[in-house]
């Protein structure tokens, strides 16, 4: 049997998904000791129970300064701005998207607009963002937005674009207006793809955020990453990353189930 045919089963995926995660684990866990037998007091790669220590004082010990719990606050204030800015990206995207996908004037008159805008460093925008808009929450907002909206627009355009004459043809033929096309013939099919789009905007959305709080917050993951840093407190920081991919996993997660049940037949094709 050929290597390509193998295909392993839902347990077999599971297993084989865990192990490249738990030798990575397994390789620190061993780095650490390693550098901990040597200095004790070592920075660089902390011990999973000073990891675990930190991140229990951040969860559930309040800040004396601010009387917040750390880790739950600034995972609050992250979540907020991303997913504002996925909401409006969204939204965004499914109108402007659908319109020059299924538009052909409205496609010559704004689609090198979108795509001027969608090669842009979005970073190299965020000093005009906070003299625009200040150093509040909205430069934020709108960096993620800049920096995914173009991407998610032109990937739904391409596939409404893409949509078989034949049905457009055919609902015309049946009397249907340019708005009944839009609404009855490309949005159902566009759909699946834009909850596609999403979820690949997760990730830049993710690198916008941390970016953006990085420079200008205080409060958020970002921030506290960017704070920490400067007391090399690696049992902070790391834990922190493995907290933000989670969220990100579960964002992801959540996306694909949405899609799974709300398109089964998206999937199925």
């Amino acid at each position: 049997m050929r290597l390509v045919n193998i295909r392993p089963g839902r347990a077999t995926s599971l297993v084989l998904g865990i192990l490249p995660v738990a030798a990575l684990v397994f390789v620190y866990v061993l780095a650490s000791a390693s550098r901990h037998a040597i200095n004790p007091g070592d920075r660089i790669l902390p011990t999973p129970a000073a990891m675990v220590s930190a991140m229990h004082t951040l969860m559930f010990v309040p800040d004396p300064m601010t009387g917040r719990l750390t880790l739950w606050a600034d995972t609050l204030a992250s979540l907020q701005r991303l997913c504002l800015g996925l909401a409006i990206s969204t939204l965004s995207a499914l109108i402007v998207g659908l319109a020059l996908g299924l538009v052909p004037l409205v496609r010559a008159l704004f689609g090198p607009l979108v795509t001027i805008i969608a090669l842009i460093p979005p970073i190299a925008l965020l000093p005009i963002l906070f003299i625009m808009f200040g150093l509040g929450e909205t430069a934020k907002v709108m960096l993620i937005i800049i920096g995914i909206l173009p991407v998610m627009i032109r990937d739904v355009a391409a596939h409404v674009e893409t949509l078989p004459t034949e049905q457009m043809l055919k609902a015309q033929t049946l009397g249907a207006s340019s708005w009944q096309l839009a609404i009855r013939v490309a949005l159902p099919q566009m759909m699946p793809r834009l909850i596609h789009a999403l979820r690949l905007a997760l990730g830049p959305a993710w690198v916008f955020l941390i970016s953006a709080e990085a420079i200008a917050a205080d409060i958020g993951l970002g921030y506290r990453i960017f704070l920490v840093r400067r007391y090399l407190a690696m049992d902070i920081i790391l834990p922190y990353v493995a907290w933000i991919a989670l969220l990100a996993i579960a964002l992801d997660w959540l996306l694909r189930l949405a899609n799974r049940r709300l398109f089964p037949w998206a999937g199925s094709s």
